[in-house]
């Protein structure tokens, strides 16, 4: 055998190795798994309970003035009468509307709504 016929036939040597690693590495490996079917979440979320509050308005003051409250006592919140209140879902604010009377209970009449991120909505 000459020099020529040495290298052509590592060459070969080394070709079959890799076809050889290649495919004994093929056999190693786990399948993959089958895709799941996607879920609609927007269904799910859908059902999930939510909390709607109607903030009417908040007022900062020390323990002392708090201590001092009684009956007939008026405490003076940041809300100018006659404007639409804060709505809130899970305590995330979503828009304002204004107390109404629903049959027997109070309700709200919606004046303007944000876009809803379902999201920021999770307790």
């Amino acid at each position: 055998m000459e020099l020529t016929d040495n290298v052509e036939m590592d060459k070969l040597l080394e070709d079959f190795g890799d076809e050889a690693e290649a495919g004994a590495g093929a056999e190693l490996r786990p399948e993959p798994a089958p895709a799941r079917p996607r879920r609609d979440m927007s269904q799910m979320m859908r059902k999930i309970p939510v909390t709607v509050t109607l903030e009417v308005g908040a007022a900062r003051v020390s323990l002392q003035d708090l201590m001092e409250l009684g009956q007939d006592s008026v405490l003076e919140l940041d809300t100018i009468a006659g404007e639409p209140l804060v709505i809130k879902v899970n305590g995330t604010p979503i828009g304002r509307a204004e107390v109404v009377v629903a049959g027997e209970n109070y309700g709200l009449k919606v004046v303007e709504l944000t876009d809803l991120d379902l999201g920021t909505l999770a307790p």
